[in-house]
């Protein structure tokens, strides 16, 4: 009966610590989108929201790695319990640096509307942006469902970010040849791009917190980069 009322109260402790990091997870999710929203609309009002949620997200991480914690020293948890606790604690770290990404995003948005729009950029960045979203809301469906096929659809779906970004990049070189007063804006449009598909990795790394807690391996090879801007010669 004792053995029967801990593990009881282990996954009472698990479930208050998941509903957590899917209360995490949409905050997350609202971030990218609004700060991709803000900075193609050039609403400054709008991106200031953004920052301001970020210490929601921040305080959210710091109150599950608390909660994962005590877990740990109270219930002493053992092979997969433990490996579940851990995936916990991981995954929020990740959507901890997401969520800061995104808020670099909105710390540039007041910058870039005081300056000359080029051309479609913020569009193409919002897309990028959108999808991280979903990739993010698939990953975190997988957490939730234990579903490792997902899961390792999000790692694949990475690359198209990455060559999302690619595109971008040449574009902003091509925008500042042609024109240096082109150049301040490309930098800090370039600086999104690149935090954008940072954030991509981050999701990734969530999705194969999943395989490895699901099949308890890591997935089979290192990821592949797509991004080919920054390849050592």
């Amino acid at each position: 009966m004792n053995d029967q009322h801990i593990a009881s109260a282990f996954d009472r402790d698990l479930e208050a610590i998941q509903a957590q990091i899917m209360k995490m997870g949409g905050l997350v999710e609202a971030a990218i989108l609004e700060a991709a929203s803000s900075l193609e609309a050039r609403d400054e009002e709008r991106a200031e929201k953004v920052r301001a949620a970020d210490k929601q997200i921040d305080a959210l991480e710091e109150l599950i790695n608390e909660e994962a914690a005590r877990v740990i020293a109270l219930r002493a948890p053992t092979a997969i319990d433990l490996r579940l606790i851990l995936s916990v604690m991981k995954i929020s770290g990740n959507l901890e640096r997401i969520g800061d990404y995104a808020k670099n995003m909105a710390k540039r948005t007041g910058v870039l509307a005081q300056m000359a729009p080029v051309n479609d950029s913020a569009g193409a960045l919002r897309r990028m942006a959108k999808e991280v979203g979903k990739m993010l809301t698939d990953a975190l469906d997988a957490y939730i469902n234990r579903d490792a096929e997902l899961a390792l659809d999000v790692i694949a779906r990475d690359a198209e970010v990455d060559q999302m970004y690619n595109a971008l990049f040449r574009e902003f070189l091509t925008f500042m040849m042609e024109d240096p007063r082109n150049i301040t804006a490309c930098m800090h449009l370039h600086f999104i791009g690149k935090n954008t598909e940072r954030m991509g990795d981050h999701v990734t790394s969530i999705a194969e917190q999943v395989v490895y807690l699901v099949t308890g391996m890591h997935p089979d090879e290192a990821r592949a980069k797509a991004d080919t801007t920054s390849v050592k010669l």
